[in-house]
């Protein structure tokens, strides 16, 4: 794979940098498509909430960042996307599986609580420790897909919050607005569409020289551990893993076998994000230069959320033009005609690896709702990649007013999830967490932490997300279904 290029790479022209492509066209978008038409789309709307857009006060300022952001260096090139969509077809071919997780909202204020290489590295670690169980757990290759550099957006059941009589905008995510509650924060301001881009740079680059640069070579999966082994069941579950890994590098060590390449000391990380802000997404979408198609370059995989899948809306309009690959979030009330639609709409040319599916489901349904939405696509033979995430449908106020998610019940939805592909024979492509590296108390489990614990260390800025602990716990758990899942070997 066409590894990740470092800043200096990206000082260069829109020509060269977009100029990666050694494969034919495979373009995806419709002759009616540009990237602005889903403003056509937009105008149409009733008001910008609907479309989970914020009210910006001044256009002309507006139109002023746009045209900044449309000039600066695409984020990711479009040969990484292209690598990210034949890894995700080898999804879509029972051959592999998706690990996407990582924060709820990015923030800009890595400043105020720790340096944000620290945050990254922990981030990055959890993940990667992640991808190290079910790899070798279940001897499945994981396609590894991080929400970061970019998730700096969040959409909102409300358009407005009320306290003590005063009304103010939500807060749509340090992309739009900020968390304090006043006028000045809560209004939205364009100028941090350009804070968003910068950070995402930030990040990027230290993603790349984490991935590429030795922390993730396999001869450090017991350093990653420290912490975790002296206090922690799953730390102990995860050294012994970490102790046959290293048994069988010495084996390979002393049959002459080579462990200074890549596929040992590197890993292949790609970006994502949910395209909430279009504004953003529009000005952030280049075309290459080779072949005429139009990449979204703001991140590799770029996904639409519930709440602004309308298959006539502003965000399936633009996504149905890029060829990034693209996730669509599926809830309880979806129904079969309605998601072939979406399929044809997003993936005409039943591209795999095109298209994702993240279901949402909640435990309770998941595998009531499930089995006829696999059955309507797999019929029609629409070849996506499926993906679960078990976060958004279990999401409760505890007692204390906190958002907080339980682990029974997370793992209660992925197990339906599984026994629902099973059913009806189709692959279990993925999985979609929200996690992070900071050792936060905001999901509880009944064992180590309840209700009264939440209050410890609460600090996300939207959603409750698992701690690291709880997300290494979760993929051992994750990797014995996809054993199962893998001996089955369902069809595709």
């Amino acid at each position: 794979m066409k590894k990740l290029k470092t800043t200096e790479q990206e000082n260069m022209s829109d020509k060269h940098y977009l100029e990666s492509s050694d494969e034919e066209s495979d373009n995806i978008q419709a002759v009616d498509w540009n990237p602005a038409s889903w403003r056509e789309r937009f105008a149409i709307s009733e008001m910008a909430i609907s479309a989970q857009q914020p009210i910006w006060p001044d256009q002309q300022v507006l139109g002023e960042v746009e045209a900044n952001l449309a000039s600066l260096p695409p984020l990711v090139f479009t040969g990484e996307i292209r690598q990210l969509r034949n890894e995700l077809a080898e999804v879509c071919g029972g051959r592999a599986f998706v690990l996407q997780a990582g924060d709820c909202a990015e923030s800009f204020d890595y400043a105020l609580s720790r340096p944000r290489a620290d945050s990254v590295r922990d981030r990055l670690k959890v993940f990667l420790q992640m991808a190290l169980v079910m790899t070798f757990s279940s001897e499945v290759p994981i396609v590894k897909i991080g929400r970061i550099a970019g998730q700096f957006a969040k959409p909102r059941s409300m358009a407005t919050e009320s306290r003590q009589g005063i009304e103010l905008p939500s807060f749509r995510g340090h992309m739009v607005n900020d968390i304090e509650f006043n006028q000045q924060a809560r209004t939205p301001n364009p100028h941090r569409l350009i804070e968003a881009y910068q950070h995402s740079v930030s990040t990027l680059n230290l993603i790349r020289a984490f991935t590429s640069g030795g922390y993730a070579s396999l001869k450090q999966i017991h350093a990653q551990n420290q912490e975790f082994v002296a206090t922690s069941p799953v730390g102990q579950r995860y050294e012994k893993l970490a102790n046959d890994i290293d048994s069988a590098l010495r084996t390979m060590s002393a049959l002459g076998i080579d462990q200074d390449i890549p596929q040992f000391k590197e890993v292949d990380l790609y970006t994502s994000h949910e395209g909430l802000i279009l504004n953003y997404e529009q000005a952030l979408t280049r075309k290459d230069s080779l072949n005429g198609d139009w990449y979204n370059c703001s991140g590799h995989m770029i996904w639409v959320g519930a709440r602004t899948n309308q298959l006539h809306g502003p965000h399936i309009e633009f996504m149905r033009g890029i060829n990034n690959p693209i996730g669509c979030k599926i809830g309880p009330d979806s129904t079969p005609a309605a998601i072939l639609e979406l399929c044809e709409t997003l993936n005409p040319k039943r591209l795999p690896g095109r298209l994702t599916l993240i279901s949402r489901m909640g435990a309770d349904n998941v595998e009531k709702v499930l089995p006829a939405l696999l059955e309507a696509v797999s019929k029609a033979g629409h070849p996506v990649v499926w993906q679960c995430d078990p976060m958004h449908g279990n999401t409760y106020t505890a007692s204390n007013g906190k958002k907080t998610r339980h682990f029974e019940t997370i793992m209660k939805e992925i197990t339906g999830y599984f026994k629902a592909h099973e059913a009806i024979g189709t692959w279990p492509g993925g999985i979609h967490l929200e996690i992070t590296g900071d050792d936060v108390t905001e999901c509880i489990d009944g064992i180590e932490l309840n209700e009264v614990d939440l209050e410890q260390s609460y600090e996300t800025l939207c959603d409750p997300r698992l701690n690291s602990s709880q997300g290494l716990k979760l993929a051992f758990e994750i990797s014995e279904l996809l054993k199962s899942a893998r001996d089955f070997k369902p069809s595709t």
